[in-house]
């Protein structure tokens, strides 16, 4: 069995995440402290009692969302002897890339949990609220092809790309609102199902290049190593492990297309992944991995009791 640790990105965030992990394991409790410790914001507590207009700012749930995938992945470590280093690789969906990062000791935790706050401060600084828009595009004929000619058609009047690759029957486009509204009737003529996303800015799109100048200059001064597992990056959806390249594609993602049906499929055909631990809050890696390489098992780590099964299972 060849193992992938993936960890969700934005969306996957709800209160209470982490608390049970906290309750259990002294470890998932010093990841939060440390996490709060190093932000100066008593993210956990916002994370276990809400509100979760709050939890959900993007500012909030990037580092927060990244503290439930360090906790999983500290109390594997410490608890069940089960560290990065025991998977052939870790991958990331979009802020999940720093979690992965982080997991691999490829950056501290306290420097991780610093650059999402910023990273999430960035990206809505980068386009007033309501001048962006996102959009998932979805439906079995719902592919990239499908996706970019909705874009184009977008694209005539603003900025709109494809943002997120999914899996096929779930692409997801980014770009200004007018531009993005021509996209979902156009992505409807063309037979797929187009549902506006609830997102206070458009990310991963020409838009968001502020936030990736922010962002290379807070990267330039952090301090980043070898990751104890090869990174498979969002932007090139192949393995990488140095430091500077890291660096580079880290600022990339932030107006770059995240190509993780790309990534799954070259971490199973490739790769020779069998097996998928998402590490970290709910379970939508999982989902995809599974439409993506329905061979290969997906699991997702989310309480004490997923994490003493995995362990067993291994």
């Amino acid at each position: 069995m060849s193992l992938a640790f993936i960890f969700p990105g934005q969306g996957s965030q709800t209160v209470g995440m982490g608390v049970d992990l906290a309750e259990t394991f002294s470890a998932a409790r010093e990841v939060f402290q440390e996490v709060d410790d190093a932000l100066g914001q008593k993210l956990f507590a916002l994370m276990r009692d809400g509100p979760e207009t709050d939890l959900t700012l993007t500012e909030n749930a990037q580092p927060a969302l990244m503290a439930v995938s360090l906790a999983v992945s500290r109390v594997l470590e410490k608890e069940f002897g089960l560290g990065v280093d025991k998977a052939a690789f870790v991958a990331g969906h979009s802020l999940g890339e720093y979690s992965a990062l982080a997991a691999a000791g490829a950056i501290s935790l306290a420097d991780t949990a610093r650059l999402l706050k910023l990273r999430g401060q960035a990206m809505q600084r980068a386009v007033p609220v309501g001048e962006g828009a996102m959009a998932s595009l979805i439906g079995p004929k719902t592919d990239v092809a499908l996706a970019e000619a909705a874009a184009a058609a977008g694209a005539e009047v603003g900025v709109c790309v494809v943002a997120n690759d999914n899996n096929q029957g779930n692409v997801v486009i980014s770009g200004a609102k007018a531009a993005v509204d021509r996209a979902i009737e156009k992505a409807k003529e063309l037979g797929a199902r187009a549902i506006p996303l609830n997102v206070s800015a458009p990310f991963h799109c020409p838009l968001m290049q502020p936030a990736a100048d922010e962002m290379a200059e807070a990267l330039a001064a952090a301090t980043i190593i070898s990751p104890r597992a090869p990174l498979v990056a969002n932007v090139t959806a192949r393995p990488v492990h140095d430091p500077e390249e890291i660096r580079r594609l880290l600022v990339e993602q932030v107006t770059g297309r995240v190509r993780w049906r790309e990534s799954v499929t070259w971490l199973v055909e490739t790769g020779g992944v069998t097996r998928f631990a998402e590490a970290g809050s709910g379970k939508v890696l999982s989902g995809m991995a599974k439409r993506i390489a329905p061979d290969a098992e997906a699991t997702p780590l989310n309480t004490p009791a997923d994490l003493e099964a995995f362990a067993k299972s291994l």
